[in-house]
């Protein structure tokens, strides 16, 4: 324990989200949730890079962080829809982007990627300089960013109380073989979509850094993470990359209260990124596995707003409760 198989979600759920693409398409692409009004503020970072976070102070006792998923955005649906929840039951909201992901692109050669912890520590103490407590939130990428601050650092800030990470890869070679597979493939051009053009800035950027010939070639995140992730981040090669960056290298050093949403039909997921073993003897890590929900995705009938936001939100309040 805890492992929750028999999640409540499966049973208020429509027959069309039933579908696991018509349910990730539906939430990626048509559903509409717009931004929370926010601040901006640039936060500039050690290494001589910046970080734009969007936030909105509503109370100076509790906030939630947001980190959303490869090639998102502080101001994707996913995000937009949670931060307004809890915005409206009184939490503060801090919704940060990945180097490059704010509109404007970054200054050094690095983007960012799954064990990106350094800069989430960063959001987080800025976080921590305006409210007294604060939960993590995140989604695919954004969840393993999470998973892996929280498993990585040997002593956590007392002020972090819990986190939720949603439709997150544990093993992230897992996730990519996922995205080759059938239909899964639109997933995987679209996110080459969006990354190519960066990687064309980059290497006008920084051309004794990236093979121009080479960006051209990108068919699938094999060719991405082996010619530009592995290599740009200090890894040997893709495999190197999949293996260190996935949360299941140090989730079991988690000590903190956390749970993870993966839907059991998420396309983007593949059989590694359910870890039902480590939930049941683990009593930090609360594992819940719908049989339904996509990736990001897990609408609710009659409602604008997911079941992952509102089940953050319960999850949070049990804490609370127990105190």
């Amino acid at each position: 324990m805890p492992f929750i198989n028999n999640s409540s979600y499966d049973e208020s759920v429509s027959f069309l989200h039933k579908h696991k693409h018509v349910s990730t398409i539906y939430a990626g692409m048509f559903k509409k949730f717009p931004a929370p009004i926010y601040k901006r503020e640039i936060l500039e970072l050690q290494d001589g890079d910046f970080l734009a976070i969007d936030y909105n102070l509503k109370n100076s006792t509790k906030a939630i962080i947001l980190c959303h998923g490869l090639e998102g955005n502080s101001q994707r649906t996913y995000m937009n829809s949670c931060a307004t929840y809890f915005l409206e039951r009184n939490f503060s909201v801090f919704a940060w982007n990945n180097r490059s992901c704010s509109g404007e692109m970054n200054r050094l050669p690095r983007l960012y990627h799954h064990a990106a912890i350094e800069d989430l520590d960063a959001v987080i103490q800025f976080a921590l300089t305006k409210v007294d407590e604060i939960y993590l939130i995140g989604y695919s990428m954004g969840g393993a960013q999470t998973l892996n601050y929280l498993g990585s650092n040997k002593v956590i800030n007392k002020r972090i109380k819990a986190a939720i990470a949603v439709s997150v890869p544990i093993e992230v070679k897992s996730s990519a073989e996922s995205l080759k597979k059938g239909f899964n493939k639109v997933y995987m051009k679209n996110f080459t979509n969006d990354l190519i053009p960066k990687l064309k800035y980059k290497a006008q950027q920084f051309p004794e850094l990236l093979n121009w010939d080479k960006i051209k070639d990108i068919k699938n995140f094999d060719d991405l993470d082996d010619n530009f992730t592995a290599p740009l981040h200090g890894f040997k090669n893709r495999e190197d990359y999949y293996f260190k960056v996935s949360p299941a290298r140090n989730i079991e050093n988690i000590i903190v209260p956390v749970l993870i949403i993966n839907a059991l039909d998420d396309p983007f997921l593949g059989e590694d990124c359910y870890p039902v073993a480590l939930a049941k003897k683990n009593s930090f890590i609360h594992l819940e596995i719908p049989k339904y929900g996509g990736h990001c995705a897990f609408p609710m009938k009659n409602n604008s707003h997911s079941y992952a936001e509102i089940r953050a939100f319960a999850f949070i309040e049990t804490l609370h409760s127990v105190r």
